[in-house]
């Protein structure tokens, strides 16, 4: 029987050795659930223990009726008939399978009928998803759109629409990008109006390029006030489909063709306001898109694993020149960097969701007013600030290196099966072409970069090397962590240096330091995991003696600083 989870080490590896106990207790309350509802843990292991069982649920699911119909999905896709989008077969089945197993609001409260796990757990289960289909992902990973009801929205839209998606009853698309705002999503266009008389806001424009808009429930992006130009202007907004919201198209696309990508017309349609005007931008999508962002890097992840899987076993069964090509040293070395780069990309995400839960759980005991004694409060502020900081560096640096990871592995895969690899025979070209959208929606690697540079120029990115610095049981290569730690003091002088040069010089040299704190971040983490494991050990000294190099490289061009890109450019086209 095929089971993602149980076939797959590495996840439970980081059940058992993460440092989850913090996470827990915030996301638990100190286990104020236990004895009221039955799935409730009493203490950390015992969370722990259900976490298991959930992502082994998820595992066999996805490894036994997801991943066997992803290729049907893939050349049936979804129809647009009469306005109305229908999925294809296979997703349909999927969407009633992971309902039937109450896995559709894994990260809500148990007051509604979710699971109330952590955003480590949620990113497992959309890795193993993704690794089945990476196009039902899209839907199955929009839970984060009743995570964002559930923090912003009043209660009774709560009441309302969470048990809905818990149930699977429903499902949902954020609704941001227009024809004429992609990226730039302050210049969205389509207007919010309110009609005092109703009770309700209207809606009315276009939106393009939107993940499964033909969902229940949609989270809108409008333009709230008449006459602005800025985000401040802009409000988020609920509505559900219906009469007033017309699915125009559907887009032919390259891959992850299972889900729907729709262009919408909102006429005159009914809403309710999220939150506050004008936040819908600077506060909302924010959080919206950042937990949108840990998801796809979940899915490269999963896209990625699949594609190594499928490499592996093609590599075990074809033979040339009288062996295996297994045994050749350059399809080993393609083997060993697919699996190390996979299990980096792994690390980084698993730490993102830490520093992602302990932003969100910290600020809500902030919010609750229940810590009054000042050394405490003040403790409590200093360690949120740090964790919100850390969390919005590493968002987009987990998103940065798992897509690009994933379009690596994916092309690495076609590489190893070769002419075979280029085939519909073979899945790894839908592989490829599923992991093309990766590191473009959600924001492109190059919006990941601008997002991530501050926390690596401000100081955010040493402070978080110094809490992962911490081999205390001698356990760690101290070869290794001397030559990290000699890398991180010239890393903090290059950016010391970087932060004195003009505009221009910053957005060219930006890629070269996020990719550098990256590959550092992600050289502590094996290093730590190394502590526990042989295979993390040579997984630690693979991987770390292959980046110091490249850090080192980029330390120079940096140095060097050529500009011929901001100062030549028409004489080098």
């Amino acid at each position: 029987m095929t089971n993602f989870f149980k076939d797959n080490p590495d996840i439970d590896f980081h059940l058992t050795h993460g440092d989850w106990d913090e996470v827990i207790r915030l996301k638990e309350a100190d286990f104020s659930d236990a004895g009221i509802y039955a799935d409730a843990p009493f203490d950390a292991q015992d969370a722990i223990d259900g976490y298991r069982h959930v992502l082994d649920l998820v595992g066999e699911i996805a490894g036994e009726q997801i991943a066997p119909r992803s290729a049907d999905v893939d050349e049936e896709g979804s129809v647009l008939e009469g306005g109305k989008v229908r999925y294809a077969a296979g997703i349909q089945a999927a969407i009633r399978e992971l309902s039937q197993a109450d896995l559709m609001g894994i990260t809500l409260p148990r007051r509604y009928g979710g699971l109330n796990m952590p955003t480590f757990v949620y990113n497992l289960a959309i890795e193993m998803i993704s690794q089945g289909d990476a196009s039902l992902m899209t839907i199955f990973g929009l839970q984060d759109i009743a995570e964002t009801i559930y923090e912003f929205a009043s209660d009774e839209i709560k009441d309302h629409y969470l048990p809905k998606f818990c149930n699977g009853e429903v499902t949902g698309a954020m609704v941001l990008t227009e024809p004429d705002a992609g990226s730039d999503l302050q210049a969205v266009a389509l207007r919010a109006h309110e009609d005092t008389e109703n009770s309700c806001w209207r809606l009315n424009g276009v939106k393009r390029f939107i993940s499964n808009g033909c969902g229940h429930v949609l989270l809108v992006l409008a333009r709230s006030e008449p006459g602005s130009a800025t985000a401040r202007g802009l409000s988020l907004l609920i509505c559900e489909q219906g009469p007033t919201v017309k699915i125009r198209r559907l887009e032919k696309k390259l891959g992850i063709r299972g889900s729907p990508t729709c262009e919408i017309q909102f006429m005159n349609t009914p809403a309710q306001l999220i939150g506050q005007r004008k936040r819908g931008l600077t506060q909302y999508v924010m959080a919206l898109m950042n937990g949108a962002r840990i998801g796809i890097a979940g899915q490269g992840v999963g896209i990625a694993q699949a594609a190594y899987n499928a490499a592996m076993s093609f590599a075990e069964a074809r033979e040339q020149f009288g062996k295996k090509i297994k045994d050749m040293p350059p399809v080993r070395n393609m083997l060993a960097e697919m699996k190390t780069q996979i299990e980096a990309a792994r690390a980084l995400n698993m730490r993102t969701a830490v520093e992602v839960d302990l932003d969100r759980y910290l600020g809500d005991q902030l919010e609750s007013g229940k810590i009054t004694e000042r050394e405490r409060l003040d403790e409590l502020k200093a360690r949120h600030i740090h964790a919100k900081r850390c969390a919005a560096m590493l968002t987009p640096m987990s998103k940065l290196l798992a897509t690009e990871m994933c379009q690596y592995v994916t092309t690495t895969a076609i590489q190893v099966h070769g002419g075979s690899g280029y085939m519909k025979d073979y899945p790894v070209e839908r592989y490829f072409r599923d992991a093309r959208i990766t590191n473009i929606y959600e924001g492109t690697s190059e919006l990941q970069v601008v997002a991530a540079i501050l926390g690596v120029t401000s100081g955010t990115l040493m402070k978080f090397l110094s809490d992962l610095d911490k081999p205390v049981d001698g356990k760690v290569d101290p070869d290794l962590l001397d030559a990290l730690r000699d890398h991180v003091k010239k890393m903090e002088k290059s950016i010391a240096e970087y932060n004195q040069q003009d505009e221009a010089f910053r957005q060219l040299y930006a890629r070269d330091l996020v990719d550098n704190a990256m590959e550092t971040i992600v050289s502590y983490l094996f290093l730590n995991a190394s502590r526990h494991t042989e295979h993390k050990k040579v997984i630690a000294r693979r991987y770390v003696t292959q980046v110091l190099p490249k850090i080192r490289m980029r330390l120079e061009r940096i140095a060097i600083g050529e500009r011929s890109t901001l100062d030549l450019f028409e004489q080098v086209i």
